[in-house]
């Protein structure tokens, strides 16, 4: 499959020479010391938390980054390699509330409702990975990614992308790998979590806790990617070239200390670049300036033989309506037809604060037709069935063909929840919605294949060494 090309190579090119004149000439302000001296040890210019990039530093060390990264899973049959790989479908992460299955009133998430997700995911065949969709409001004190890691792990065999919050944070989730895992050395052979962190911050600052957690993985050659967040009129200039220029320099930065840490690090040109709504400063992630950047970025990363992905496919409704499916499904083609490895998409409404479950069966349906169109068109003689047609003849009918029989399952998505029927079979089935039938299919997946992918033995040792661990249980939706 080619891709389109949103921007010109001259325009590449221009957003290039301009994130080099902004890293020579403007810099970074860095607040993680030991991120300052890797930085002044390969040839940067520090001058207190100012840290400026010569133009031959960034050259050298962007040059070292792979061109693939790969997503280790716990089952090796879930591995996968972008771009070889893409489009691999991601959930969408951290959103502090969900829209309760029962109720359908919105409320704030718990591990439980992790546990449920996890589930879901694992059962969906258009999700390639795991990001941990909400947060878990019951966490324990001292407890919080650890509330939100362990019901994922009971049900979820896919990889799973993790963030977390401080250095004591990483080092409770990854004894908890290793326990997994059989011990680090097992867990370090297939490491299959995959962190993530936005070290950068917009306008050009690196963080303290998210620059220490990258470093860190980077240096354990544990997989690990950062992603940028610039938002055009708040976080960068009020126009989409600034804005790429910006976000796209951002980008080197991270890379580059990636690689001066240790060289030959995997990582993905990750992003999730917005244009502020200037009436409110609304972050608006289901704009169509959001694809189009996104688009921008694809094509910035194969200037740089990296693999790149983001938040895609998103909305800033706060239902399953039209303004939900069509913000979704312009940005994400729009994403797939730019050349996107990686599509954070699933299962997000009201601009990432809140998971629906039917969003996330409806978004597998959506991957799937991704998935369908990043496949293309076979071009084989028997494909181009010049034969057939001539065998057809005018005014034939192909329907009981050999050719058509053996394609009818595979040439085309055999979609489950958009409806196809005529009317009066509609509404003999009840008349009913894509909302409605989402949530059906959810509530039938939360009945099948429920036992927790942990045995009891490694259960009790986990939670005999995190002590008050919530129960992660996975509960029926009645």
């Amino acid at each position: 499959m080619s891709f389109a090309e949103f921007l010109t190579q001259d325009q590449v090119e221009r957003i290039h020479e301009a994130s080099l004149e902004i890293l020579e000439e403007v810099g970074l302000r860095v607040r993680y010391e030991p991120a300052r001296a890797m930085f002044e040890k390969h040839g940067c210019l520090v001058d207190g938390e100012r840290v400026k990039l010569p133009r031959a530093v960034v050259e050298k060390y962007r040059k070292m980054c792979p061109p693939t990264f790969t997503f280790y899973a716990r089952d090796p049959k879930f591995d996968r390699t972008i771009p070889r790989d893409s489009p691999v479908i991601v959930t969408a992460s951290s959103a502090p509330d969900i829209i309760d299955p029962v109720t359908g009133h919105e409320r704030r998430a718990e591990s439980g409702d992790i546990a449920r997700i996890a589930h879901l995911i694992n059962e969906l065949p258009g999700y390639d990975m795991f990001s941990i969709s909400t947060l878990a409001d019951d966490a324990p004190a001292g407890q919080f990614t650890i509330s939100r890691l362990y019901p994922a792990l009971k049900y979820c065999l896919k990889p799973l992308r993790v963030t977390t919050t401080d250095h004591k944070d990483t080092l409770s989730i990854m004894k908890m790998a290793y326990m997994v895992a059989g011990g680090e050395e097992a867990y370090k052979e297939h490491p299959f979590l995959t962190h993530h962190y936005c070290p950068t911050v917009s306008p050009l600052s690196m963080d303290h806790l998210s620059t220490e957690n990258v470093m860190y993985f980077a240096s354990e050659g544990l997989p690990v990617y950062p992603t940028i967040v610039p938002n055009a009129g708040l976080t960068s200039p009020m126009s989409i070239a600034g804005t790429l220029a910006q976000g796209n320099a951002e980008f080197l930065a991270t890379a580059v200390l990636m690689q001066m840490v240790k060289e030959g690090t995997p990582t993905i040109y990750a992003t999730l670049a917005t244009v502020a709504d200037m009436r409110t400063g609304a972050y608006t992630s289901g704009a169509i300036e959001c694809g189009m950047l996104h688009m921008a970025f694809a094509q910035m990363s194969r200037f740089y033989n990296v693999p790149c992905g983001g938040y895609i496919g998103l909305t800033n409704s706060k239902l399953n309506d039209a303004q939900s499916g069509y913000e979704t499904g312009m940005s994400a083609m729009g994403g797939l037809l730019g050349g996107m490895d990686m599509f954070n998409i699933g299962g997000l409404i009201d601009a990432l604060k809140t998971f629906d479950f039917a969003k996330a069966v409806i978004d597998d349906e959506i991957a799937q037709m991704l998935k369908r169109a990043k496949r293309g068109v076979n071009f084989s003689d028997d494909e181009l069935a010049v034969g057939l047609i001539k065998d057809i003849g005018p005014g034939g009918s192909y329907i009981t063909a050999k050719h058509t029989i053996g394609r009818m399952k595979t040439e085309a998505v055999m979609t489950k929840l958009a409806d196809r029927d005529a009317r009066t079979i509609w509404e003999k089935k009840g008349s009913t919605d894509i909302q409605a039938r989402a949530m059906k299919k959810v509530k039938e997946i939360m009945t099948s294949n429920t036992t927790p992918l942990i045995s009891p033995e490694l259960d009790e040792k986990l939670r005999a060494e995190f002590p008050g661990m919530v129960a992660g249980m996975l509960e029926p939706i009645e």
